[in-house]
């Protein structure tokens, strides 16, 4: 598994009310995206920065995303241009499901 840490600058600051209305417009695109486990929609504390952590089950699924087209529309969208860096998730604890996953 991966896991992609994805970052860009906003606008103007936006509070946490704002984002949920945000993340939750969009959220129903990440519903059957292929290779994606989770995604977790990201502020930062001073709303100036957005972002999500996505669980893939590959690299390769995750760049599918990831295209110039996909940090085009990020950037015409936010003004700026998404950073992406990626990890190795070797190990998962899902407390939820009461899971640990292991790829």
């Amino acid at each position: 598994m991966i896991t992609a840490l994805v970052q860009f600058k906003l606008p103007q600051p936006i509070s946490t009310s704002e984002a949920r209305g945000l993340f939750m417009d969009s959220a129903p695109n990440f519903r059957t995206v292929p290779g994606l486990l989770r995604k977790y929609f990201l502020l930062s504390e001073d709303g100036a920065t957005a972002g999500g952590v996505y669980l893939w089950e590959s690299r390769e699924q995750a760049e599918q995303m990831y295209t110039r087209d996909w940090l085009n529309h990020l950037q015409s969208r936010f003004g700026s241009v998404p950073t992406v860096t990626w990890f190795d998730s070797p190990v998962v604890v899902d407390n939820v499901s009461a899971e640990i996953i292991s790829a």
